[in-house]
């Protein structure tokens, strides 16, 4: 598959005729206090790559880091317990895997998957007039400094945070739904104007509208604040070359814009006369803030924030 550009979520190789095999691996440090929670967060995230590309999870391996020095055996069995939680309500098998000491806590998995050719999403693909979806609201980086500063004062913040990384990306889409879509990709620690820029091509552009994209309750604030990871700030160095902002923003928005996610929700690019079906599919499927946030137009490789 030499004529991909590199950019995709996740491996893709030919099984047969009719289908590719998907396979992935992410882990992460934690991001939430509560173990299982943790487990829960951290494997959502690496079963995000195969929805991203339109397939289906099937089987899983466990990857840990842990620090046996200094944390109970309890608490590995909590991440454990949560990570399985999440592998088998994404309808795959967790088989096995490896673990290390560490210094640091660190959770993830090794996913295959599956996908019939016809179905695959890849992360270019968008025409112009597509319209661009997202089905989380963005902020999981700004509410995670916060959370581990101790510094929320609405747990509004916390609990919609935790409840969005936690939250497997399944859409359950009619063939119809899906064929709509024309590219795809997931939001994760690029941020959204990051992984936005992977799905441009050289002759199409998207226009953002800033004041349709959803955001987690309170992130705007703490971002005020100087709650923003560095990671956006990394985020900003290596993707604002892409973005054009006509208009006057606060820093607060731009800092969302750069916000590196963890378990993010997938962008999408639809067709126009499908995309509202679309977007109300994805809300009854318990995407409650799911939006349509731009529009794909032919130009230069750009993201223009309007």
């Amino acid at each position: 598959m030499s004529s991909w550009n590199g950019n995709e979520d996740a491996a893709v190789f030919e099984l047969d005729e009719e289908r590719y095999g998907i396979l992935t691996v992410d882990f992460i440090t934690p991001v939430v206090d509560d173990p299982f929670t943790w487990g829960q967060v951290a494997a959502a995230n690496s079963l995000s790559d195969v929805f991203a590309m339109g397939g289906r999870p099937i089987v899983a391996l466990n990857v840990v880091c842990f620090p046996t020095k200094y944390l109970e055996l309890d608490v590995l069995k909590d991440i454990l317990a949560g990570g399985f939680e999440r592998v088998k309500t994404s309808g795959a098998f967790l088989v096995g895997g490896h673990s290390v000491q560490d210094d640091e806590p660190k959770y993830g998995l090794v996913v295959y998957g599956e996908v019939r050719k016809s179905q695959l999403w890849r992360t270019t693909g968008a025409i112009p007039g597509d319209k661009l979806i997202i089905t989380k609201p963005i902020g999981t980086g700004i509410a995670v400094t916060a959370i581990k500063a101790d510094m929320i004062d609405d747990e509004r913040t916390r609990t919609e945070a935790t409840e969005s990384m936690r939250k497997l990306n399944i859409l359950g889409l009619s063939d119809e739904l899906h064929a709509s879509v024309h590219a795809a990709t997931d939001v994760t620690g690029f941020g959204l104007s990051g992984h936005l820029s992977d799905m441009l091509s050289d002759d199409i552009d998207c226009n953002v509208f800033l004041r349709d994209i959803p955001s987690i309750t309170g992130v705007k604030e703490l971002a005020d604040m100087g709650l923003v990871p560095e990671g956006a700030y990394r985020n900003q160095a290596a993707y604002e070359k892409f973005a054009d902002f006509e208009g006057d923003f606060a820093r607060s928005d731009v800092d969302m814009l750069y916000d590196a996610q963890t378990s993010g929700g997938l962008l999408l690019a639809v067709e126009p006369e499908s995309s509202e079906a679309l977007l109300n599919h994805v809300r009854q499927k318990g995407f409650e803030r799911a939006e349509i946030i731009g529009e794909f137009r032919r130009g230069t490789k750009r993201i223009k924030i309007v």
